[in-house]
């Protein structure tokens, strides 16, 4: 089994920044990337970044290149989203996702945390 418990979330104003954390345990050994995803009341799933949980190579969606960083710790048990320059179009409830291939598709990840919410005030 794998689990992945999700922290970080809050409240915080435009133009401000959360840093979102993903601990992964279990039987990791075929997870192979490490991925965020949020979902919006209405809309679909959506992508935004992705990193190898062994080289480290990042992908992000273009809605946030520049403001959000993927990132991992030493040991690969720990991801973080650290996201910056927020806009009200970010709040989102956040999901941290693992899985074996290189995809932005979230169907094609086995793994999900429980998600964290996160709110940006205009």
């Amino acid at each position: 089994q794998v689990q992945l418990v999700e922290s970080g979330g809050g409240s915080v104003q435009a133009g401000g920044s959360l840093r979102l954390s993903c601990a992964v345990s279990g039987r990791t050994a075929s997870i192979f990337y490490m991925a965020w995803f949020r979902q919006a009341p209405g809309k679909e799933r959506e992508f935004v970044a992705r990193i190898n949980r062994s080289s480290g190579i990042l992908y992000y969606a273009n809605s946030v290149k520049g403001r959000f960083t993927i990132s991992r710790d030493n040991a690969e048990n720990t991801v973080w989203l650290q996201m910056n320059s927020l806009k009200p179009d970010d709040a989102a409830a956040y999901y941290c996702a693992a899985g074996r291939l290189r995809t932005t598709r979230y169907d094609d990840y086995a793994y999900w945390g429980q998600g964290t919410q996160v709110t940006v005030s205009s």
